[in-house]
């Protein structure tokens, strides 16, 4: 069974958008604006999800206090950053004192550059040489370029499909996104990778002054995982979570994963008190039970794959034949090809 590459692109892209419909529970405040959908999870804690209109591709966290707001991740490019600078007026006027960073890839970073002069950005030691330039050149790896190359055939599909449509309604819808496509595909080139100015190796915590006295804020370093960098945020005296891709409601992309490192990571994440985890893509969690199913598809995965790699098999044709069906978040057989091929490179190390 050959595997459509452009198809786990297309899903990871999509999560931030297909989940912004989802609600939370009935005692979540929502509000909106032209860009952005933010949802009141704990007081002045606010998950920010885009509406469409800018292709922002993940999530954020704003922190509101009484003085300033610390913002956790950027979105995709400058442009998706600032519409969400733009949008936090309808929550808050106090100005943005951090932007912390959950990683370094492109759909949660890319927008630092657009934070005014001044704001201290946070992120892991790792999240800095990344960004820095030190190890490679995020605009060159395969990660940023496996989910950007394929946009201008995006367009491409999208405008045929506009062309052909002859119903108003759908004709509509089509040529939105394509807009927003299109805007997307301009908006790549103003990249310039940010790194952060203050990092940490395990640990750091932050108190925001807050209406009845200071909110902790730890920035947690729990183990390699979706990256070498990993940070969640965390809030103990509202037990909320902010998990960045280390935790996702489905699967996480695994590119840059650490794959026999990540459920001892999130191991050390479920001994964290929280009852609300906020992915980086997905709507706001409030059941523990995701993690384990992924934990157990991680090694199952680690399992196959190295099963599969001692007998000599390619990684191409490992992703085609590694069966993960017996996991309810798989529906067929198969696994993303830059899933395997990580897992070959660790293995071979």
């Amino acid at each position: 069974m050959r595997i459509n590459k452009n198809r786990f692109a297309l899903i990871y892209c999509l999560l931030g958008l297909l989940f912004i419909s989802v609600p939370g529970l009935a005692q979540d405040r929502v509000v909106e604006s032209a860009t952005h959908r933010f949802t009141e999870v704990a007081d002045g804690v606010w998950f920010a999800t885009g509406s469409g209109s800018v292709f922002t591709m993940s999530n954020a966290m704003v922190l509101v206090g009484e003085f300033d707001t610390l913002v956790v991740d950027s979105h995709v490019t400058p442009t998706a950053a600032r519409a969400l600078l733009d949008s936090l007026k309808v929550i808050t006027d106090k100005p943005v004192r951090y932007l912390v960073n959950s990683h370094y890839h492109f759909d949660h970073a890319h927008g630092n550059q657009a934070f005014p002069a001044g704001i201290e950005i946070i992120g892991h030691e790792f999240t800095r040489a990344k960004l820095n330039g030190d190890i490679g050149d995020v605009l060159q790896e395969n990660t940023f370029k496996s989910f950007s190359d394929p946009v201008p055939a995006t367009v491409a599909n999208l405008e045929r499909q506009v062309a052909a449509e002859s119903d108003a309604e759908r004709k509509a819808t089509l040529t939105e996104r394509l807009r927003v496509q299109r805007n997307y595909l301009h908006e790549i080139d103003e990249v310039q990778p940010t790194p952060p100015n203050i990092t940490l190796e395990t640990k750091m915590t932050l108190f925001q002054v807050v209406a009845n006295g200071s909110r902790e804020i730890q920035l947690l370093h729990l183990g390699r995982a979706h990256t070498g960098g990993d940070v969640v945020i965390y809030l103990p005296q509202d037990n909320v979570v902010f998990t960045g891709d280390m935790m996702l409601p489905g699967l996480a992309y695994m590119g840059d994963g650490h794959v026999d490192e990540w459920p001892a990571t999130l191991e050390a994440l479920k001994t964290l008190d929280f009852d609300t985890w906020l992915p980086g893509h997905g709507p706001v969690m409030r059941t523990r039970d995701p993690i384990d199913n992924f934990q157990a598809y991680l090694r199952d995965l680690w399992d196959k794959t190295s099963t599969l790699h001692r007998r000599g098999v390619s990684a191409e044709q490992a992703a085609e034949q590694i069966d993960m069906t017996s996991h309810s978040m798989v529906r067929a057989v198969g696994v993303d090809p830059r899933a395997i091929r990580r897992i070959y490179e660790l293995l071979n190390n």
